[in-house]
């Protein structure tokens, strides 16, 4: 019975050690605003619209997934941002989205 109870807590461990590892860190992502983003939306994330799109209610009109995607692939007159890890995706999505 104790190799059971160690066998699980063992796999529990290993399952949750990648989650752990993968936390969003808004402070980070505005430090990533800061640095690549302010330039056209502004440190206050309210754009010049209609050039430059308000980010202040983003989360409102995109998706988690749909955030990431522009970030990555970027659009219209928004540049790629395929130097960025998944992480500091991650990280600005999560700091866009609050």
């Amino acid at each position: 019975m104790k190799n059971i109870q160690t066998l699980a807590v063992v796999l529990l461990a290993t399952t949750l050690a990648p989650a752990a590892w993968s936390k969003d860190d808004p402070a980070a992502g505005a430090q990533l605003y800061a640095t690549h983003c302010t330039a056209c939306h502004g440190a206050s994330r309210a754009g010049v619209p209609p050039t430059f799109p308000a980010l202040t209610d983003v989360a409102k009109r995109l998706q988690p997934a749909q955030i990431k995607e522009k970030i990555r692939k970027g659009g219209g007159l928004m540049p790629p941002f395929a130097q960025l890890s998944e992480q500091d995706i991650d990280n600005l999505a999560s700091y866009l989205a609050n």
